[in-house]
């Protein structure tokens, strides 16, 4: 790891929790620096920059990264070297639909085996109303029958909630979406609830200054889920396909990670979104075949379109300081084709 970071612990966590309920906890640069030494955030002076990273590209990630209104994590992979850069790469953040290609790759996977197929169809979950925190798990209603491929390319590429209730339904729930996840290698991710209950019980905490240890996972395990899937480790070439193909077709986050790219830069990623927090994570390639994993959770920042920016900033930042040290280097490794269509 290039980032000299320090890691938070439950017991850090815990310790401040009382300090969070303080109701001017905003207002007060004491809770801030609290938060700061609990959490694991360097603290936020520019100054310090220059001692706590190694090099002026780790430099640009951080300041662009610094987490004064709300944290923010980052994670990339050059996954030519391997080369990492991660700011509160450690660090939990709700997942959002990001964690939508886990349940993908967790339904391809049951197409590999036989158990069903691309074109196995299963109902929408449709969210029926209910009051927040009423149940433990939101009611929903069966929709229109659809085939899997079909409900793959909503839930990525239009992020549909009842498409991806469907699929999660299929494969048996959050627990096996979670096993695996485990098996690939990967320990900070977790889902909990379908993602109706998720939407429903929104706004339950405020992720710029809580960690819900619920639905969430570091940058660094997404990031690490993303180069599994480009480099081939997790599915077979065809499921490969499905997933990534769908992620380049997202037509959610035009202001994050695609907003400020290069127009011969191919991008495919997912979007989540929850209160207070926006993210986009996916592989970035470049003309000359180099390729990088990103993963970028904002929460906070005074509202949506800040973060979105936030997100838009730090990408193109990634991306033009691998760039920069991709000159330095001769011809780089590249994944198989994975045109999805």
């Amino acid at each position: 790891m290039l980032s000299r970071l320090k890691k938070a612990t439950f017991s850090s966590v815990a310790a401040l929790a009382a300090l969070l309920a303080a109701p001017t906890y905003a207002q007060s640069t004491n809770l801030e620096a609290a938060f700061d030494q609990a959490l694991g955030t360097e603290l936020r002076v520019p100054q310090t920059y220059d001692a706590i990273y190694d090099s002026s590209f780790e430099r640009r990630i951080a300041q662009l990264a610094d987490g004064d209104r709300g944290r923010i994590g980052v994670a990339a992979i050059d996954l030519a070297t391997g080369e990492e850069v991660a700011i509160l790469g450690d660090q939990l953040f709700p997942m959002a639909s990001t964690s939508k290609i886990a349940i993908a790759a967790t339904y391809l996977e049951l197409v590999e085996k036989g158990k069903y197929s691309l074109t196995s169809e299963f109902p929408l979950m449709i969210p029926v109303s209910s009051a927040r925190f009423s149940s433990s798990k939101a009611p929903v209603r069966k929709g229109e029958y659809m085939q899997a491929i079909d409900l793959i390319e909503i839930m990525i590429t239009r992020s549909s909630n009842p498409a991806t209730d469907a699929l999660l339904a299929a494969v048996g729930g959050p627990d096996k979406v979670n096993d695996w996840v485990r098996r690939q290698g990967i320990k900070e991710f977790s889902i909990d609830r379908d993602i109706a209950t998720l939407v429903r019980d929104d706004g339950e905490f405020d992720p710029a200054y809580y960690i819900d240890k619920r639905d969430a996972a570091t940058p660094r395990a997404m990031v690490e889920l993303l180069r599994g899937f480009y480099q081939g480790k997790y599915l077979s070439a065809d499921s490969r396909r499905v997933l990534l193909g769908a992620m380049s077709r997202t037509r959610t986050g035009k202001r994050r990670i695609v907003a400020n790219m290069p127009s011969d830069a191919r991008v495919s990623h997912k979007t989540g979104s929850l209160n207070n927090t926006s993210s986009d994570i996916g592989i970035i390639e470049a003309p000359d075949g180099r390729a990088i994993a990103v993963a970028i959770y904002v929460t906070g920042q005074g509202s949506r379109l800040e973060r979105e920016n936030r997100i838009a900033s730090i990408a193109r930042a990634l991306y033009d300081g691998f760039a920069s040290r991709a000159r330095t280097r001769g011809p780089v490794w590249t994944s198989a084709d994975h045109n999805g269509g």
